[in-house]
């Protein structure tokens, strides 16, 4: 089962389970969210679409974190005129995961449980930057594979040398 909600200005096409990352919206982490302008509700029986909205519809998920997104450079010149201006801009977004989907007579519901680990903490754990404590709780113990053993690798030919290569060009 899927759904289209209005949220920011945009529309995002959802499923229960998903990582959505929107236009910042309030609250903290953790916190329940709840988006009411559902526009289209469908699974593969059909799509029940709404006039504006579905009448009843509901799609909830689960606040995760608030973020700045990527960073958007802005450079302005004017040629000839020795008028360069660079200036930046990071917008704030929320990543939110898709719990549930209830409308049209239908619903559906994610099974996993939500993670409050932001992308910040997986990025330095990937790089092996995350704090002692936290890195052990989250190791898992390492069990090595047994090593065969090697065949030594055949000796390779020396390359004739060069000198003796010509003394023969020059014999015959």
């Amino acid at each position: 089962m899927y759904a289209v909600i209005k949220t920011g200005g945009k529309q995002y096409r959802v499923a229960a389970g998903d990582l959505l990352v929107v236009e910042k919206l309030e609250g903290d982490a953790g916190a329940a969210i709840r988006f009411e302008e559902v526009l289209l509700v469908g699974d593969e029986a059909g799509a029940v679409v709404g006039a504006p909205l579905v009448e009843g519809a509901v799609v909830e998920g689960t606040l995760i974190e608030t973020r700045k997104g990527k960073k958007v450079k802005i450079f302005k010149k004017i040629r000839r005129q020795g008028y360069r201006r660079t200036t930046g801009h990071r917008q704030p977004e929320s990543v939110i995961r898709i719990t549930a989907l209830n409308g049209a007579g239908k619903s559906a519901a994610w099974e996993g449980t939500v993670s409050l680990v932001t992308k910040a903490e997986l990025d330095a754990r990937a790089r092996g930057l995350a704090p002692k404590a936290l890195a052990e709780a989250i190791e898992a113990p390492v069990v090595e594979a047994p090593v065969a053993e090697e065949a030594p690798a055949p000796k390779k030919k020396a390359a004739p040398k060069k000198k003796a290569a010509e003394a023969s060009s020059e014999d015959a």
